[in-house]
């Protein structure tokens, strides 16, 4: 999913505009952050079919008729690094250099999946505390570049709680938090931290990748299908199983739930009662996954589906059994 917009009067060194103007592009099943952007004016969407990949040079084109200056990735759904193949293969290259912002939301990818901020020249990098780093709900997790903070300080929009300024200027006291903090969050998050320091970022994003194929594997033996319909933009934080037509999903997810003491995700939107959602990613490791994969083979066969039971663990399995290396901190 991408948003292009023009952000009230930010300046950056461009001749664009100060009116708002924004351009959704709904690639994902959830489109709760084009429907935030919806509710403001001059909002032009635009659809690529899903799996396909966006052109670059069209989107730029884009870009300059709307004088953006402001674009935003969500990476809910697919590889980091694949997904930011606008900033690898055109947002940075010299015949698409342009002076906009880039907004990466990356809840469901950071601390999983590759990412890195300076390089690829991100401005603001969003994640939250119930995903990778495996906490409960309730931090906001952002990082600006010096690019962000000083088009920041000339933005007009009005801004109260979320404005970067207090946190600044606290920060530059020694106090660090503007507001009440949540104590018992951060006391996780450094507990999460020290967990992730420990494996080794490099291993992290190692064992989401075993995790993401061993799933897609257990999928394959099952005889359904990735909602991702390319191998180069599937997942290793979740997979989306399209179920057949005479089945219900939801129902696979309640059943789950009320039976086997399992949370799976539901389909949303168009593809709600279309698939069910595995969550791979946070603090979870290879057998986890397995018993896992094993519950939602016996909820295949509960809801009807002709599924051999342990199917799709041996496959899983399989792979599994090669690709685990020594645990680097007990070598």
């Amino acid at each position: 999913m991408l948003m292009l917009w023009r952000a009230i009067g930010v300046k950056v060194p461009s001749s664009m505009s100060s009116q708002l103007s924004l351009l959704p592009t709904l690639r994902i099943p959830s489109r709760r952050f084009a429907s935030f952007t919806m509710r403001l004016p001059l909002v032009s969407p635009t659809t690529w079919p899903r799996s396909e990949r966006f052109s670059v040079s069209v989107t730029y084109r884009t870009i300059i008729q709307l004088a953006i200056n402001f674009f935003c990735i969500l990476s809910w759904y697919l590889k980091m690094r694949v997904f930011l193949f606008f900033v690898l293969c055109g947002w940075s290259a010299d015949d698409y250099r342009h002076p906009a912002l880039l907004l990466v939301d990356g809840v469901s990818s950071i601390c999983a999946l590759d990412f890195r901020m300076d390089e690829w020249g991100v401005d603001v990098a969003l994640t939250g505390s119930q995903k990778a780093l495996s906490l409960p709900t309730g931090l906001g997790i952002v990082c600006a570049s010096p690019k962000a903070l000083e088009a920041a300080k000339t933005a007009k929009s009005y801004r109260v709680f979320f404005d970067w300024s207090d946190y600044l200027k606290f920060y530059k006291m020694g106090t660090y938090w503007p507001y009440t903090p949540s104590i018992q969050l951060l006391y996780g998050l450094r507990a999460a931290l020290d967990l992730l320091f420990e494996e080794g970022l490099d291993n992290v994003i190692a064992r989401h990748a075993r995790l993401g194929k061993a799933t897609r594997l257990a999928v394959e033996a099952w005889g359904l299908k990735n909602c991702t319909q390319k191998e180069e933009w599937v997942s290793d934080t979740v997979t989306a199983v399209m179920v057949p037509p005479y089945i219900d999903s939801a129902e696979i997810v309640r059943r789950a739930w009320k039976r086997y003491n399992l949370s799976l995700g539901l389909g949303l939107n168009k593809v709600a009662g279309k698939v069910f959602r595995i969550g791979h990613l946070g603090n979870l490791n290879e057998l986890q996954l397995l018993g896992c994969l094993a519950g939602v083979e016996m909820i295949l066969k509960d809801v009807g589906y002709p599924v051999k039971l342990g199917s799709g663990v041996a496959a899983a399995s399989a792979y599994l059994q090669n690709a685990i290396p020594l645990i680097p901190s007990r070598i």
